[in-house]
């Protein structure tokens, strides 16, 4: 069985798409940009585009029970790889060990010219530790 995931404290979703899908104990989200919920402004620069984008990626896991710290699996797109770094320094803030897997690709473009997008797998809170 699948359940899809709304909430609207997060972004809504622009398209034919759910913010998340819950199947077999995992959630998968939709990507995430750092664009504020209320406004849909974005954020301004890669680290304010970061930070919110977690906050939004927190808000619809934690809709369904889960949080960062039930995360398996995050990608990062970012359209600077100079970024990384920066990058780096904010997710070593936001994530704990034991630290999810990670890939992080340079993309050509992101909607509204956001500089980074990310998704995620995590557990429900029946799923395992």
């Amino acid at each position: 069985m699948i359940k899809t995931v709304k909430t609207d404290t997060a972004p809504v979703p622009v398209g034919p798409y759910s913010q998340a899908t819950i199947a077999g104990g995992f959630i998968f989200t939709a990507g995430q940009i750092g664009i504020f919920p209320g406004s849909g402004k974005l954020a301004e620069g890669i680290s304010g585009q970061l930070e919110q984008a977690l906050d939004n990626l927190e808000i619809v896991l934690s809709s369904t029970g889960s949080g960062l710290n039930r995360i398996l699996k995050i990608n990062l797109y970012i359209t600077d790889m100079s970024d990384f770094d920066i990058v780096n320094r904010i997710c070593s803030v936001r994530f704990k060990a034991p630290f999810p897997a990670r890939s992080t690709v340079q993309v050509a473009a992101l909607p509204l010219g956001a500089k980074i997008e990310l998704d995620a797998i995590a557990i429900t809170e029946e799923g395992h530790p």
